[in-house]
């Protein structure tokens, strides 16, 4: 009985070792399949100093390293210039439009074909003193009779048709309020003092900058100054 025990422990003894030595020999084998695997995978030499095997082929810049730093200096500078174009034609463009707004504000008249707002005197001899010197100037100058009463209603504000009314702040003076005064001296050297002289360069002004008396009080309402 111990017998066939024994027997029986060296059967599994020799199983055991059958069995290692199966997993040993796969183990090589399976290695040099690798081996052999990485070894068909890798190009073949053509010589020992095989150009195609020892340097890889390498796609070259058709332009050098000084031409290629020119190349982006240039584009660099090109977007530069366009940017600096760029700004300059847009303040341009703003400061334009901007003297394009002040000249409007500052040459613009109202419509100069305002109806008279009152009744036409009959004739000039409805006024006395400078306003009756007024009228007739006016006359004169082709107005129609239906313009005075806007002409009076200006000068009422400007000056009371007073001929030595100055303006302390502006300097303005005479009937018209001439800016300075001394502009008057065109129609007569005797501005300062002459009703008629001063009278003459008022309506001058007005036919000149809002066609008729009434255009010109019709701004003056407006704005306060004509």
């Amino acid at each position: 009985m111990i017998r066939l025990w024994q027997r029986v422990g060296t059967l599994r003894a020799v199983f055991a070792l059958v069995i290692l030595a199966g997993l040993a020999g796969g183990l090589v084998i399976a290695n040099r399949m690798t081996q052999h695997d990485a070894s068909a995978s890798e190009p073949k030499a053509v010589g020992a100093f095989s150009s195609s095997s020892a340097t890889p082929s390498v796609s070259r810049s058709p332009y050098t390293l000084d031409e290629a730093d020119a190349l982006a200096k240039a584009k660099d500078a090109a977007s530069d210039a366009s940017a600096e174009a760029k700004a300059a034609d847009d303040e341009a463009r703003r400061k334009a439009e901007e003297a394009s707004r002040a000249n409007q504000r500052t040459t613009t008249a109202p419509p100069t074909n305002s109806a008279p707002k009152y009744p036409a005197p009959s004739s000039c001899n409805v006024y006395s003193g400078n306003k009756k010197v007024g009228c007739a100037v006016l006359v004169g100058y082709g107005f129609g009779l239906d313009q005075m009463p806007c002409l009076e209603k200006l000068w009422d504000r400007e000056s009371h048709w007073t001929t030595t009314a100055s303006n302390k702040s502006s300097g303005a003076y005479g009937i018209p309020q001439a800016l300075p005064g001394s502009k008057m001296a065109s129609v007569g050297a005797d501005w300062k003092t002459n009703p008629e002289t001063q009278i003459r360069w008022g309506l001058n002004y007005i036919k000149g900058r809002y066609k008729t008396p009434c255009g010109a009080w019709s701004h003056s309402q407006s704005t306060g100054w004509y």
